[in-house]
């Protein structure tokens, strides 16, 4: 009992936590797990209640995905070899469990015979939908297979959930592998100052002379955006376009795993019954079909082109004329489109991130928080595992009703992007609610002792696009843990909230709260904005199509491309970018090697959810432009219909619940400046 690690009596003590203690915690809470599996299965279905069957299930379940929660997140930001090696040691028996427990005749029995009782008929809303879910996820997770198919089964998942880790494990020391010191600073021309000051105490850190570059985006983003030296920029996008690949050390090489991982998939997807992993993985999103993914898409695509091939001549003429560049190079679209966009709207990055300091950018969004949905937020103290972690609670009406974690800054021990997780999700319990926690991450620059960091408004847009996630696992009013804040919410709808929340970064009474300028304290000028504004929609075609491609592609690859063939994933991808794409990169390129999201994520087949979801929040967003931009009536409503309810009902019913109508693509097409008029009056 002295292992912190099984402590739930409230938040995980992170500072106590070792590597050792992790096996023996989840040894000890799998065996408490399955014990309650079997005194909970072996109850005759007849006597199955909620009361006896999912309360004492979901409190022994509850426990070991807290615990594990508390791992896999330390695996994610504060990674370490000994750690590493916990977790995959555990890895196995996580995922065995879980598919035992998916695949128990026993317990689907009950399920059912609670589901045609009585007492179902007096379930609340959230109640159906818990059993309705818990059907078919053991459906879905081989209970109804034959009995000597199911060892088969369980396998395959633990393959899975192993390759899944490696991969992801993989694209961490492919990125942390690469290093390029310069010496001399006149190889570094255009680079923010304070980029190379990154770089600068990045070499001396670990004794060295010069400027340390390496492949986490603070470091390589802005040698691709702003050095004028182009065989800098080159050298950083060769290095990180093939990371993870043949290209590197063969024990980070994840082609292997990209084929096994999709014949894995293929085969879970026939044994249950589909015609593929496309057909598996929709079983629980709003959208219907493969089929109508790819023609959305597609549709999408028709429109957008005309827009990125817009985009792409302008570059090439700008870079022609005006640089001097005749050929158009992968390292140089993203300097050159920043010149381009300097030029056409006399700012530049740079001068915007002036004005963006963290304290004040999460003060501005705290307040617009508290203001649409009448919360407070407010710093709060609790252990955390690095020292630049923060923590917030969450209150209404004095009272906590929530808390987050916020770990802004990119670390070696940690994954590259963004994200927001679960800690803690909302539940009834004897006690009373158990109050949902979450984690959001970033991978900001971290800024010089004694400063705010800096943020690209990019950054802003990060920073809101998680809190958005937060604030749907936050707010939620739902007691039962299944379909409380994000769980049991359609894949291709959580991203609602999250997207939604983006838009206000775009709008100025929000920014002018966000804005103080790092040495006069002003809030940013409105000119500035407006010059922000106008380019708000800069390569937006190019930006669309991109991600159809992405989509595109992983819905192919679960669809149509057989593991067995000679035919690659590389093979789709460029059948891919024939048919929609205006930009290709070097035939080096193994950029599926580092996609995490469909590889190691959640997003397999589901990718496409970003596109689906910004036509909801889009949608969404509209009403708030049509009632006011803070309008707490609109946030109350918002609140209500699409944050609280979580995952009660189906998506599209709250959607249709808030928005008085079904979700329309017109909103995003004027968002992204992509209407038909725009393109006519350019």
């Amino acid at each position: 009992m002295n292992n912190p690690l099984l402590d739930f009596s409230g938040l995980p003590r992170f500072e106590e936590i070792k590597t050792e203690h992790v096996v023996p915690a989840i040894d000890h809470l799998l065996e408490r797990a399955r014990a309650q599996l079997e005194a909970t299965a072996n109850t005759p279905p007849e006597n199955g209640t909620w009361e006896k069957t999912t309360e004492p299930l979901d409190l022994a379940t509850e426990q070991l995905s807290r615990a594990w929660g508390v791992v896999s997140h330390l695996h994610s930001v504060a990674d370490s070899e000994a750690l590493r090696e916990a977790y995959n040691q555990c890895l196995p028996k996580i995922t065995e469990f879980w598919s035992d427990l998916g695949q128990d005749t026993r317990l689907y029995d009950i399920y059912k015979a609670i589901s045609a009782s009585a007492e179902s008929a007096q379930f609340s809303p959230a109640r159906k939908k818990v059993i309705e879910n818990t059907l078919r996820g053991f459906k879905l997770g081989g209970a109804e297979l034959p009995e000597d198919q199911k060892p088969r089964f369980s396998e395959i998942q633990e393959k899975q959930a192993a390759l899944a880790s490696k991969f992801s494990e993989n694209v961490l020391d492919a990125t942390n592998a690469f290093e390029l010191l310069v010496a001399d600073e006149s190889e570094l021309a255009g680079i923010p100052a304070y980029a190379v000051e990154a770089a600068r105490e990045l070499a001396k850190s670990e004794g060295k002379a010069g400027f340390k570059f390496t492949l986490q985006f603070p470091s390589y983003f802005p040698v691709l955006q702003y050095a004028d030296n182009a065989r800098l920029r080159e050298t950083l996008y060769e290095a990180y376009a093939k990371r993870a690949s043949e290209f590197g050390p063969a024990e980070l090489d994840n082609t292997a795993l990209i084929k096994e991982t999709l014949a894995l998939r293929l085969e879970e997807a026939k044994m249950l019954g589909y015609r593929h992993f496309g057909d598996l993985s929709l079983v629980p999103k709003m959208a219907n079909s493969p089929e109508e993914v790819i023609q959305f898409l597609r549709e999408l695509a028709t429109k957008a082109k005309p827009f990125a091939e817009r985009d792409v001549a302008e570059l090439r003429e700008f870079a022609r004329t005006e640089m001097g560049i005749t050929e158009l190079k992968a390292w140089d679209m993203t300097y050159v489109s920043e010149k381009l966009k300097e030029r056409k709207y006399a700012f530049s990055d740079l001068e915007v991130r002036q004005y963006f300091q963290e304290d004040r950018v999460l003060q501005g969004l705290f307040s617009l928080t508290e203001k649409l949905f009448g919360v407070k937020i407010e710093a709060a103290k609790a252990q955390v595992w690095h020292q630049d972690v923060r923590f917030f609670g969450v209150k209404k009406k004095d009272e906590t009703i929530a808390s987050f974690y916020l770990d802004p800054y990119a670390r070696n021990s940690k994954r590259s992007g963004a994200w927001m997780d679960d800690a803690r999700g909302r539940r009834r319990t004897q006690k009373g609610i158990q109050t949902p926690v979450a984690y959001l991450t970033c991978n900001y620059t971290k800024p010089a002792e004694g400063k705010s960091a800096q943020l690209s408004h990019d950054d802003v847009q990060t920073l809101f696009h998680e809190f958005g996630h937060g604030i749907h696992h936050m707010l939620t009013q739902v007691d039962e843990l299944d379909v409380s804040g994000i769980n049991g919410v359609e894949w291709d709808a959580v991203e609602l909230p999250s997207q939604f929340m983006e838009n206000f970064a775009w709008e100025w009474s929000v920014v002018e709260s966000l804005t103080a300028h790092e040495e006069t304290g002003k809030p940013m000028p409105k000119a500035l904005f407006d010059k922000m504004v106008a380019a708000k929609n800069f390569q937006s075609g190019m930006m669309t199509i991109r991600q159809i491609e992405f989509s595109l592609f992983d819905m192919l690859i679960h669809t149509e491309l057989d593991p067995d063939s000679n035919r690659t994933v590389m093979d789709v991808l460029a059948d891919v970018r024939k048919d929609v794409s205006v930009v290709f990169p070097p035939a080096y390129n193994r950029f599926p090697h580092s996609f995490s999201h469909i590889f190691a994520g959640g997003y397999a087949a589901g990718y496409y959810s970003y596109k689906w979801a910004e036509v909801l929040s889009s949608d969404a967003f509209s009403l708030f432009e049509e009632t006011g931009i803070d309008n707490p009536a609109t946030g109350e409503k918002f609140l209500k219909e699409i944050l609280s309810v979580g995952g009660s009902r189906p998506a599209a019913d709250s959607f249709r619940a808030f928005r008085g109508r079904d979700p329309s693509v017109d909103a995003l097409l004027r968002h992204t400046g992509m209407s038909v008029d725009s393109l006519e009056t350019h």
